[in-house]
């Protein structure tokens, strides 16, 4: 079985249920709130792509998951950061404006971080990255069925609050099954590679979760801000990195999505080990 066909739709739905919960006034937090957003995004979209390539070249990992490393740090936060904001007494109502902004400046920046480091170690070995197609599926897969969602939601706001309360109960046991089979399939190939690369992995989302506790506390953010910032920059959108990977239309490499598949799981033990030691402060 060829994942993409679980991964595509898991996605779509995410991206589907993220518009369901979007208010235009969302976006407001930008302007009551730009610092807290600022060092947000600074740390999902600069940050951690820069620590991610270092940690690669430091562990000197193979073109495929020096690509994949790069890849899942370039992607816009998680949709379940929401839950885990709130499970942390953060700041929900940043955490939801900064998802959403991360999800729409990502359309821009993966491909241009893509392109780059797909040139400095992919090309050599015959990877390469289609960027026409890479921005018409996230378009189709990240754009469409957000603005569908936000549609649903002025025009039906009864039936698209049903919709959430089931999605968003779905979202986590869908991306499990994801990662279940996704492992029976390359179990081998995660075992033989484990070592390194989840170093690496657990190295990356260790440093993001740090620095971005560190950005926050420089930039004077109340604690309430501060969870939601670490939150934030640490909860990638894995299934996003999956279907870029395993795209037959961009990089065609289920072998490249394995560092997605362990960031994915690194990050919920990282964060809810975070959510735990902050509850109990």
């Amino acid at each position: 079985m060829n994942t993409i066909w679980i991964v595509l739709p898991i996605l779509t739905l995410l991206m589907f249920d993220l518009g369901l919960t979007l208010r235009l006034e969302d976006f407001s937090q930008v302007f009551r709130k730009p610092l807290p957003v600022a060092v947000a995004l600074f740390g999902q979209l600069i940050l951690l792509p820069v620590v991610a390539l270092g940690l690669a070249c430091l562990f000197h990992l193979p073109p495929v998951y020096f690509i994949g490393l790069v890849l899942i740090a370039c992607c816009p936060g998680g949709s379940s950061s929401n839950v885990f904001s709130r499970l942390a007494g953060g700041d929900v109502a940043l955490s939801v404006t900064l998802t959403a902004l991360s999800s729409i400046i990502t359309l821009f920046t993966i491909p241009f971080i893509m392109s780059w480091a797909t040139q400095l170690v992919g090309e050599s070995v015959g990877i390469t990255l289609p960027v026409g197609n890479l921005i018409k599926q996230n378009l189709v897969l990240m754009l469409l069925p957000v603005l569908l969602g936000i549609g649903m939601h002025y025009a039906w706001p009864k039936a698209a609050d049903k919709t959430d309360r089931v999605l968003s109960k779905l979202a986590f046991p869908l991306l499990l099954v994801l990662i279940t089979v996704f492992y029976i399939q390359h179990h081998r190939t995660i075992l033989e590679n484990i070592g390194t690369l989840g170093l690496c992995v657990t190295a990356l989302i260790l440093v993001a979760v740090a620095c971005s506790a560190g950005l926050s506390r420089l930039g004077k953010n109340s604690p309430r801000q501060r969870r939601t910032v670490v939150i934030e920059v640490g909860m990638q959108n894995a299934a996003q990195a999956i279907a870029i990977a395993s795209s037959p239309l961009i990089f065609a490499s289920e072998e490249m999505a394995i560092p997605a598949i362990l960031y994915s799981l690194m990050m919920n033990i990282v964060l809810l080990t975070y959510v735990f030691v902050v509850r109990k402060k």
